[in-house]
């Protein structure tokens, strides 16, 4: 059955933060890790006003071999990083471990949730980060029966629900739209880009959760 992991992790504790954590402002979120014959290349999200500093900062990070932008809307910009020789980082755990990120963001500290086939693979996590003297700060397990017994959340960072629910209750989505972005953004106290962005994630995230299990469920 599978299993969920819910933890938190101080930047320093691992390459990525440690490369990614040098500009101040921009609120990060791991989109996946794709692992290789040699090594693993995560792909994050970085969304702030000046992504280039970021860049920048990222490119100069002795654990970077190289930053590809991959996309870019608006504030925010998709980026695929190929590290430096580190078999022996958290990252490599997770791809060790064939752990699934369901959710990855920074805006300060770390903040993952991860989907495990069952639990041996979860100690088997909990083995690799004591092994290396990772230090992490869990803050629960639970499975996907228990998770449905809750009510879903269909993936929703806090951020990303709280858009929503803000869009919602002052009729955003109404014909015609009883709010704007740039109040919602105001009442927020975020811009006008990453409410928009946190927006469009969110429903994407709902709609493959709704949509694409609903249509498995008739495969």
């Amino acid at each position: 059955m599978s299993v969920i992991l819910e933890f938190s992790i101080e930047p320093d504790e691992f390459v990525l933060g440690q490369a990614l954590s040098g500009t101040p402002g921009v609120v990060l979120e791991l989109e996946r890790i794709v692992p290789t014959e040699t090594d693993v290349m995560p792909f994050v999200w970085a969304t702030g006003d000046d992504l280039q500093s970021f860049e920048a900062t990222v490119r100069e990070s002795p654990f970077v071999e190289e930053l590809f932008a991959i996309d870019r809307i608006g504030e925010s910009g998709l980026y695929r990083i190929k590290w430096a020789d580190h078999d022996d980082d958290l990252m490599a755990g997770l791809a060790a471990t064939e752990a699934t990120v369901l959710e990855g963001q920074a805006n300060g500290n770390w903040v993952f949730r991860l989907r495990f086939s069952d639990h041996e693979k979860l100690t088997q996590l909990y083995n690799y980060l004591t092994e290396h003297d990772i230090t992490v700060h869990v803050e629960r397990t639970y499975t996907l029966t228990e998770e449905s017994e809750r009510g879903h959340r269909f993936g929703l960072s806090d951020e990303q629900r709280e858009a929503l629910v803000l869009a919602l209750q002052r009729g955003y989505f109404e014909t015609p739209s009883e709010a704007d972005l740039d109040e919602l953004a105001t009442e927020l106290e975020i811009t006008r880009q990453a409410l928009s962005d946190r927006i469009r994630r969110g429903n994407e995230k709902v709609l493959r959760r709704v949509l694409l299990s609903s249509i498995n469920d008739f495969e």
